[in-house]
């Protein structure tokens, strides 16, 4: 009787400390924000944008920490094991979808291990060559890629990343063979393509703008359904004889699992009045993204949709982490 009162008397202070953190004000400290990718490239490009306006909102800075290597397993991997507090985030896109397939032993859980906060935004990516490739269009690019099969490359930021998955669509799609060339992250594969290193390349259109527009960069086609009104002269892949091609990079937000739901509603809060102000809705047009801001359960049901589109995909290519290294 003892022992059952001690314990009841336990979990009662238990209970009474937890109510007591949450009831002071969050954050006290700063926040890290985890990027799975290298600096440079588009889900670093947003995050900084987002996180840069964040302190005047919080109160507290958010810092990015830039965590690439393994196709973002790396990174993943740190904040899956970090304390749920609400400290540490991390913005997630299309390639941690897709690793649940390539990878057979993942040292995380995509859906188990992690808490949705909100989905950030939506962007298409462009299909831009080396102003040395003879090609102008998605049609000659094709062609040339037919008359030397696996003579032409194609840079990514890694295996399983956004880059990859765009390209690798395409090849189904076209019918030709591209040789696979993986970097350590997007600043490095934009770089090989800029100077001339790679031949092709799909690149989330911001990174690749002030490029296409210096004339660094020769762009084919967008991947998005329609027509971007920020470079309107540039025609989809779809209107280029693939109507079935379409490739969007999302960003999305997420926290360690069993994080606090005050915790993820306050980050919320925080993300979506930054994403509403001005200064960034202006900022992420330019850059052709569409912002989302949808709720953690909405967000929550789409990534799990999106791992399984992308396994059917992988499925269908046969791909492994292996097979295309």
């Amino acid at each position: 009787m003892r022992i059952h009162i001690a314990l009841i008397a336990l979990i009662g202070v238990v209970c009474s400390l937890a109510a007591t953190v949450w009831a002071q004000p969050f954050p006290s400290k700063p926040i890290r924000w985890v990027v799975p990718s290298s600096p440079g490239g588009g889900a670093d490009t947003v995050t900084r944008l987002v996180a840069n306006a964040l302190p005047p909102v919080l109160g507290q800075r958010v810092v990015v920490d830039n965590r690439a290597g393994a196709s973002g397993n790396i990174g993943a991997e740190i904040v899956a094991k970090s304390p749920p507090d609400g400290y540490t985030w991390i913005m997630m896109n299309n390639a941690q979808a897709a690793n649940v397939s390539l990878y057979k032993n993942l040292p995380y859980d995509l859906i188990r291990d992690f808490a949705p906060v909100t989905q950030v935004d939506s962007s298409p990516h462009v299909i831009v060559v080396h102003p040395s490739l003879p090609v102008k269009s998605v049609g000659e690019l094709v062609k040339l890629a037919k008359a030397k099969p696996g003579a032409l490359d194609y840079a990514s930021a890694g295996l399983g990343t956004v880059t990859f998955l765009a390209a690798e669509l395409f090849k189904a799609d076209a019918g030709v063979k591209l040789t696979h060339v993986p970097y350590k992250g997007g600043g490095e594969s934009l770089l090989s393509i800029v100077s001339g290193e790679t031949a092709v390349y799909f690149s989330p259109l911001v990174v690749a703008l002030p490029h296409i527009r210096q004339s660094r960069l020769r762009a084919l086609a967008v991947t998005s359904k329609k027509r971007m009104s920020l470079v309107p002269d540039i025609p989809t892949v779809a209107e280029s004889g693939y109507p079935k091609y379409e490739f969007n990079l999302w960003n999305g937000l997420l926290v360690p699992a069993k994080t606090p739901k005050e915790a993820i509603t306050a980050i919320r809060s925080a993300v979506i009045k930054v994403l509403n102000t001005p200064e960034v809705n202006k900022r992420l047009v330019e850059m052709s993204s569409t912002v989302i801001g949808n709720q953690p359960e909405e967000f929550g049901a789409f990534v799990k949709s999106e791992v399984d589109n992308i396994a059917k995909v992988v499925t269908k290519l046969n791909l492994t982490a292996e097979s295309i290294r």
